[in-house]
């Protein structure tokens, strides 16, 4: 029996948005749907007239993640009605209607073909993670309608993002749709860490205590592999519940250990999957009950001393931890362990945006609160800030967009 989705609701009320207008923004909370609903319900509108879908989405799992459970729906398998492009692996044929691709493979396609005279709509998904390419995309998107491709439609989905901004960037006229999502109550435990103990024997402590006190499988969150393969080693030292295995899962890892990751555990076993914010969004991973979070992500930011960017590792925004905080309760109530204070949640975290920042405007640099004498006192070891862009961090976007623009001109081949 197929369960009826929030997102099926609104559904009219799309359609008939699109037929009055070009562009549009759809705010609809986690577990509503939106992602597996609104292509296939789109797909048929006269104004389609046999062209195709593009469907945005940030990372390359959450790609493949999508246009297989699009085709599903159908009874087809990915490349049929419905395909995927993402770097190194692409399945599509003459029939695919519906294509699914990552932020980098869209802006190439944007830039080899401006005008995009096979696709009817482009459906930028969970937008508020507001990566460079994605953001790219959306410019060169609304330059095609400006000069090339008026009747082109372009839909920004998400479950967090402020829809006035939205709205005001892609034209006058533009309205938002709000849909509710569909979760189940979750329990918030906070379990701080001392200041003194390290991230990975306190996580492992966590899981454990999770797998003994709950039931269902375990979805943890870590900014990185190094400190996703850390925590797998401290588990496998400890002694683990009976038929319980453990799983990584992180943007560089092969897709065959992706897939296995994010596919349910046999009868009778328990998974822990120690991941990135990869599954923070985009993915529902069937089984999962618990919720241990870091409350740290890994990010790209600007750094305006060598004019480069460079990783660091920061605590998460407040919509960010609501979000991980969900995956506990997509399917069935649960609960999520922060490893992080009530007080921290009230007090740091207020000190980073109530949402990320888009990468283009992330500038970092090092400062320690008030009274604070240490980094080590600070919530999560340290306070990160988040700055506007200096006038040399926006030459150095407009260089990089000249350079982008010239690369795109370059032929394939040679050295």
């Amino acid at each position: 029996m197929q369960i009826e989705l929030p997102i099926q609701k609104i559904i009219p009320e799309l359609r008939q948005l699109f037929r009055d207008q070009d562009t549009g923004v759809l705010i609809a909370e986690p577990g509503a749907g939106k992602t597996t609903v609104v292509p296939l319900a789109l797909l048929e509108e006269p104004w389609i007239a046999g062209r195709k879908i593009i469907m945005l989405e940030p990372r390359r799992l959450a790609a493949r993640s999508a246009a297989s459970r699009l085709a599903a729906t159908l009874g087809e398998k990915a490349g049929q009605t419905v395909g995927y492009r993402v770097r190194m692996d692409t399945r599509v044929s003459q029939a695919t209607r519906i294509e699914v691709v990552t932020e980098g493979v869209l802006t190439r396609m944007l830039q080899q073909d401006q005008g995009l005279e096979d696709t009817a709509m482009i459906i930028f998904d969970e937008f508020h993670e507001r990566h460079l390419h994605g953001d790219l995309g959306l410019a060169l998107a609304l330059e095609s309608r400006a000069m090339l491709r008026p009747d082109l439609k372009l839909l920004v989905m998400s479950a967090t993002l402020d829809p006035v901004s939205v709205c005001t960037l892609l034209g006058e006229g533009t309205r938002s749709i709000h849909c509710p999502g569909r979760t189940f109550p979750v329990e918030t435990q906070y379990v701080p860490r001392a200041a003194a103990m390290q991230l990975e024997p306190w996580t492992t402590q966590t899981v454990i205590k999770a797998l003994a006190e709950q039931e269902g499988d375990v979805l943890v969150f870590l900014p990185g592999a190094r400190e996703i393969h850390r925590t797998e080693r401290e588990l496998l030292k400890r002694s683990l519940p009976a038929q319980v295995k453990i799983h990584s899962l992180y943007g560089s890892m092969p897709v065959e250990q992706q897939d296995e990751a994010i596919r349910p555990a046999a009868e009778g076993w328990r998974k822990v999957v120690l991941s990135t914010s990869i599954a923070e969004s985009s993915l529902t991973l069937a089984g999962v009950k618990v919720v241990v979070d870091a409350g740290l992500s890994r990010a790209s930011a600007f750094s305006p001393r060598t004019g480069m960017s460079r990783l660091v590792t920061l605590p998460v925004s407040k919509a960010s931890a609501d979000q991980r905080r969900g995956r506990a309760g997509r399917l069935a109530p649960g609960v999520c362990y922060r490893l992080w204070s009530e007080e921290v949640h009230g007090d740091c975290l207020r000190q980073l945006a109530r949402r990320s920042l888009p990468r283009i405007l992330r500038r970092w640099r090092w400062s320690l609160p008030s009274g604070v004498s240490s980094p080590q006192q600070s919530c999560n070891g340290w306070t990160p800030r988040l700055t506007l862009p200096t006038v040399r961090h926006r030459r150095c976007c407009a260089s990089w967009a000249a350079w982008m623009t010239q690369a795109a001109s370059r032929p394939s081949g040679g050295g």
